[in-house]
């Protein structure tokens, strides 16, 4: 099986994390990682020869052509995608894109480079809260006169409603004062999703409990990533995908 070569853009508690999964899953070569600011001192992922370089450490161009990779998965914030954009689609690398706070300008130039190469965006690269998602999908499709509440905890430090509650509330089609947040100490994340109907409710519920997850959603990603068109894609397309694969497996 070939290996496909990998940067990662961001090194925050989520990055290193997913550098940890990546660097470890022998289907992907995690080349380097790339933060705003060089390091003083050279610096590598824990347990690895994995560089960790800054973004003003040369010109990126000069940088991918003495380092070039496959595909980038980018978990730093929403502006950096200007910073590697144009050679993205020049190269055409593959991405897959973990930021939740890109704006309306920020997703047309994603989709703009979809044109020439493979790009995934998801507020949540998680696999479980993205079933949930498809799965919250079809309940209301099934029960469009249910409520519908959305709750989402997050760390203390997070200030913003959360970019995957915004999505599912969005994806459900309720308004955004459906969602209630609540901030508290040692949670990762929790976004939990409660149909009310007559005499039952139903809840569906995702909970976070390692950043490592959103490792293995990048690499889900990534692996399906490598076998699709050129294109603009949610993870939901690709999730989708794998379960019709899954399906049309089964013996009728």
């Amino acid at each position: 099986m070939e290996t496909i070569s990998v940067g990662l853009m961001g090194y925050g508690k989520a990055g290193q994390a997913v550098a940890q999964v990546l660097g470890s899953d022998p289907r992907f070569d995690l080349r380097w990682v790339m933060r705003g600011h060089h390091p003083e001192s050279p610096q590598y992922v824990t347990g690895s020869n994995v560089p960790v370089v800054g973004q003003d450490q040369m010109p990126l161009a000069d940088w991918l052509d003495a380092h070039p990779v496959q595909a980038l998965v980018d978990f730093s914030n929403a502006e950096t995608v200007y910073f590697y954009g144009e050679e993205l689609r020049r190269r055409r690398m593959m991405l897959v894109s973990a930021i939740s706070a890109y704006d309306p300008e920020h997703l047309a130039y994603l989709r703009s480079l979809g044109a020439q190469t493979r790009v995934l965006c998801s507020p949540n690269i998680t696999v479980g809260i993205n079933f949930l998602i498809m799965a919250a999908k079809l309940l209301r499709n099934i029960a469009p006169f249910a409520d519908v509440e959305i709750l989402e905890q997050h760390f203390r430090e997070k200030p913003e409603v959360s970019g995957t509650a915004r999505k599912i509330a969005e994806s459900l089609q309720v308004d955004g004062d459906r969602i209630t947040s609540l901030r508290l100490g040692g949670i990762v994340g929790h976004h939990e999703v409660i149909f009310g109907f007559p005499y039952q409710t139903v809840r569906l519920i995702h909970d976070s409990i390692r950043r490592e997850a959103f490792g293995t959603g990048a690499a889900f990603a990534l692996s399906q990533l490598a076998h699709a068109e050129p294109g603009f894609y949610t993870f939901e397309d690709l999730l989708m995908r794998s379960v019709r694969e899954q399906l049309l497996a089964v013996p009728a």
